[in-house]
C-alpha cells in the first residue's frame, strides 16, 4: 500500500508513544504518576461549566469557520489587558493551540523550507513542520544558561534563503525559561531586517516565578505584522480537553490566507467555544492562586532532583516543565523499564524522553543522528505535591536500581 512522504515524514509523539506501556503498569495493578505529560489536576474555572449550562438552543449548528465573536471578542479583551492590541478581525479561533501552530506553519511554509527554533522545544514542533514537509532549525540553548537565547549573530548566520520563521515557547516548554524584552526585541529586529515571521507561542504567559516578569512577542510594535500568535485555554485555564485555542495576527493578507484553511476544516465546535467564553470571565484570582500553586510544585519537585546523585538540572523559571539529565544509557528505555519492571508499593512513574525534544531527535527508539536528549527526561510538575513527592521517591530508587545506570553524565 502507498503512504504519503509526508506522513512517512513525521515522528511519533515521544509524549505519548510510550502510553501503552504505562497501560500495562496500571492493568498489573500499578498506580502510575504521570509526569510526562501536561495535563493538570488544577480544577477548571466553573464558568465554563456554568457558560455550557446556559447555552439554549434547539440545534447545535455550525459556528463560523473563524469562530464565535463573542469568543474571539473576549480574547482580545484579555489581550488588551496585557497591552497586545489585537481585537476581534485579528483572532481566527482553533481546535487548540496545535491546530494554530499547524496552520501557522501551512501557511508560510512550503516543501523544504526552514523554520529556526530554540533546542530543546516542545516535541510536537516536529510534527507540524514535518507535516508540511518544513524543516526545524535548530538554535542551541544550555542549560547552564538558564536556555536563554544566544547572540544574534549566532541567530543570524543559521538563517538561508529558505527560512521562513524564528520559532518561540515562551514561557518555555520543556525548558521553563522565560525570555527578556532584550531578547525578544533582538529576534523582532531580525525578523524585520531578513523577512521573516515570528511565531510566538505563549500559552504559558500566565505562570513565571521568582520575580520574572513576561513579556509577549506582541509588545514589539515594529514587527506586529509578521508576529503569529498562538494561544490556547488548555493550560491557562486547565481546560486541556476543550479544544480551543487562536492565532492572532496584526496582519489582514495573512489572515485571509489562513481563512482557507479555517474554512476546510468548518468550524471548531460550537459548544466548547461557548464554554471558553466563559472561561475568559474567570476572576484573576483564580490564575494567582493557580501561579502559586505551580510555583510551590516547581520548589518541591526541584528540590528532589537536586538531591539525587547524579542527576543534572536547573530551576526553571516558568511554564510547569523541567529537563532532567539522568545517570542512564537511554531515557526512553529507563522509562520503560520502570514501568514494566520497577515499583514502590505497587506506585511507579512516567516521564518524557528528552531525545523527543530535539530536531535531532526521531528515528528509532527515538533517537537522531546527534543522539541530542539520549539521557534526558522532560518532566512535568502538573500534579499536587503529595504526589510529586512520590513519584520524585521513585524515581530516585529507580535510577539506583535501573541496570543502565552510568556514573556520570556532562551537566
Amino acid at each position: 500500500m502507498y503512504f504519503s512522504e509526508r506522513i512517512k515524514a513525521m515522528q511519533s509523539s515521544p509524549i505519548r508513544r510510550l502510553l501503552p506501556f504505562s497501560d500495562e503498569a496500571k492493568k498489573a495493578g500499578k498506580k502510575v504518576y504521570h509526569l510526562n505529560i501536561g495535563q493538570p489536576d488544577i480544577k477548571t474555572p466553573d464558568e465554563y461549566f456554568d457558560a455550557v449550562r446556559g447555552f439554549k438552543a434547539d440545534t447545535i449548528a455550525y459556528a463560523a469557520s473563524q469562530g464565535r465573536d463573542e469568543l474571539r471578542d473576549a480574547i482580545a479583551s484579555y489581550y488588551r489587558s496585557w497591552d497586545v492590541p489585537y481585537d476581534r478581525n485579528d483572532i481566527y479561533i482553533t481546535n487548540g493551540g496545535s491546530e494554530a501552530l499547524w496552520f501557522a506553519v501551512m501557511t508560510i511554509c512550503d516543501a523544504g523550507d526552514e523554520i529556526l527554533v530554540p533546542e530543546p522545544f516542545y516535541a510536537n514542533y516536529n510534527a507540524f513542520a514535518q507535516a508540511s514537509l518544513a524543516r526545524l532549525v535548530p538554535i542551541p540553548t544550555k542549560a547552564e544558561e538558564g536556555f536563554h537565547l544566544p547572540p544574534a549573530g549566532d541567530v543570524e548566520k543559521l538563517i538561508t534563503p529558505k527560512t521562513r520563521a524564528i520559532w518561540i515557547s515562551n514561557p518555555g516548554n520543556p525548558t521553563g525559561a522565560v525570555y527578556t524584552r532584550e531578547e525578544l526585541e533582538m529576534l523582532a529586529s531580525i525578523a524585520v531586517k531578513r523577512d521573516i515571521y515570528l511565531i510566538a507561542d505563549e500559552v504559558y504567559r500566565e505562570f513565571t516565578y521568582d520575580g520574572q516578569k513576561f513579556t509577549s512577542l506582541g509588545h514589539m510594535k515594529n514587527a506586529l505584522d509578521r508576529v503569529i500568535m498562538v494561544d490556547s485555554v488548555s493550560k491557562r485555564f486547565s481546560a486541556c480537553g476543550a479544544r480551543i485555542g487562536c492565532i492572532a495576527v496584526k496582519n489582514r493578507e495573512f489572515m485571509a490566507q489562513v481563512l482557507k484553511l479555517c474554512q476546510g476544516r468548518l468550524c471548531v465546535s460550537t459548544l466548547e467555544q461557548v464554554g471558553a467564553a466563559g472561561l475568559y470571565k474567570t476572576p484573576k484570582s483564580y490564575l494567582e492562586e493557580v501561579n502559586k500553586e505551580y510555583k510551590s510544585r516547581r520548589d518541591t519537585l526541584y528540590k528532589a532532583l537536586k538531591a539525587m546523585p547524579g542527576v543534572v538540572c536547573e530551576e526553571p523559571k516558568g511554564a510547569f516543565y523541567v529537563m532532567v539529565k539522568m545517570p542512564v544509557d537511554d531515557a526512553e528505555k529507563f522509562i520503560v523499564w520502570t514501568l514494566q519492571n520497577y515499583d514502590v508499593n505497587g506506585e511507579t512513574m512516567m516521564g518524557a524522553p528528552g531525545s523527543g525534544f530535539y530536531a535531532s531527535g526521531g528515528g528509532a527508539s527515538g533517537q537522531g543522528a546527534s543522539g541530542r536528549g539520549r539521557n534526558e527526561m522532560r518532566l512535568a510538575y502538573v500534579l499536587k505535591n503529595e504526589d510529586l513527592t512520590k513519584a520524585a521517591n521513585i524515581l530516585k530508587n529507580a535510577l539506583e536500581a535501573y541496570p543502565g545506570r552510568i556514573e556520570s553524565i556532562k551537566a
